[in-house]
């Protein structure tokens, strides 16, 4: 039996790549196959086309590459068309994903969303389209099933994988001592996003921010992890264009969760980052910048009054968020070193942080194992 996936992004491979063994576990003769990246091939999966072909983000970003796209969607569709594959599981990147699980499911494919689109923060209107697409959702964060029941979408609630990945009570000098860091600076996790997309956006404002911090507190130590070479690049020619190639600054590849178990606080873009940096109790401001067509398109349908998961997950502005215009290098650098001599702020991000970890530890790849093996049996 084989089973057709796409997922877009780092984070996508990551959950593709927990489901992948949970399902090998039970049914060792699966086998995978579509869009996916390193960690889903690690479990034995045949990636037919590089994830980063979709590591795109934002509208105008998405309509440069819009015929790349449509045309990757047309030819796997074709492919799970005439391979007939038992099932096919969607990872998060649903602006990929819902159009052509409504096609496979029209012609009698069940499809699997796994990670809700975000239909919390973008109204309603989004149901629809989902309710065409999708056999079944399955759904990472606890507030998600009533919207979908109400709407009469079959869901299912698993957690998030990384809840349970991630120790209650990270070990800091163990993280520390990994990644050879000095033992005596405070330090500041850097986390500009993985898509190369962002990064043109994000990487001055980040090398920047840190060069305003460094002025105030001589003794901070920075640390960035970065998912490939082409982000590395990205933020190496930033270090160039702003003269701070002698900043104190760790490189990394990947070594994101050393990165913020190591780290007093952190930077971070809007995304999976943040829950990241949640789940290992690191207090942190979030950021996010965009193209400026990207952001007033968003800014007309975006209606909740923040756009982190941690603030959402929490009902309340716990973390401070800068976005766009309010985004700047002296804004975030106030920000965090204020965060940093503030411990009661540091303190209540840190106990809801708490609370967050322990809802969503679901013990979530077996959780969705058991539903996309209920749908592929027909139970």
């Amino acid at each position: 039996m084989r089973i057709a996936m796409v997922a877009g992004e780092a984070s996508g491979d990551l959950l593709a790549a927990h489901l992948i063994a949970a399902l090998r576990a039970r049914r060792p003769g699966l086998a995978f196959y579509g869009i996916g990246g390193p960690k889903m091939a690690a479990q034995g999966f045949d990636a037919v086309v590089p994830m980063d072909k979709l590591g795109v983000r934002g509208y105008v970003e998405v309509l440069r590459h819009y015929r790349g796209i449509m045309s990757i969607r047309k030819k796997l569709a074709a492919r799970c068309l005439a391979d007939r594959p038992g099932l096919f599981i969607g990872v998060d990147a649903s602006d990929f994903n819902l159009d052509l699980e409504r096609e496979l499911k029209r012609a009698g494919i069940p499809a699997i969303q796994y990670v809700s689109p975000s239909i919390w923060a973008w109204r309603g209107w989004r149901l629809r389209r989902i309710a065409r697409s999708v056999s079944h959702i399955l759904a990472m964060f606890p507030f998600e099933p009533a919207l979908y029941e109400k709407a009469g979408v079959p869901v299912t609630y698993v957690g998030h994988p990384l809840a349970d990945i991630i120790p209650l009570e990270p070990d800091k000098g163990a993280a520390r001592a990994e990644l050879r860091l000095p033992p005596r600076s405070r330090i500041v996790a850097l986390l500009p996003g993985s898509r190369r997309s962002e990064l043109r956006y994000m990487a001055d404002l980040f090398i920047k921010t840190a060069r305003r911090m460094l002025q105030e507190s001589p003794e901070l130590h920075f640390v960035c992890p970065t998912v490939s070479r082409a982000t590395r690049g990205l933020l190496e020619q930033a270090l160039r264009r702003n003269e701070a190639r002698d900043l104190p600054l760790t490189l990394l590849f990947g070594h994101s969760h050393e990165a913020l178990a190591a780290a007093d606080i952190a930077l971070a873009a809007s995304g999976t980052a943040t829950l990241e940096a949640a789940l290992f109790k690191t207090p942190m401001v979030i950021t996010y910048r965009q193209s400026p067509l990207t952001w007033a398109l968003m800014k007309r349908m975006l209606y909740l009054p923040f756009i982190g998961l941690p603030n959402i997950l929490a009902g309340e502005r716990l973390v401070p968020e800068f976005i766009q215009d309010k985004a700047t290098p002296g804004a975030l650098a106030d920000a965090l070193l204020a965060l940093l001599q503030d411990e009661a702020a540091q303190r209540a991000q840190v106990a809801k942080f708490r609370d967050i970890h322990a809802a969503l530890r679901q013990n979530t790849a077996e959780k969705a194992a058991e539903a996309v093996l209920r749908l592929l049996d027909g139970t």
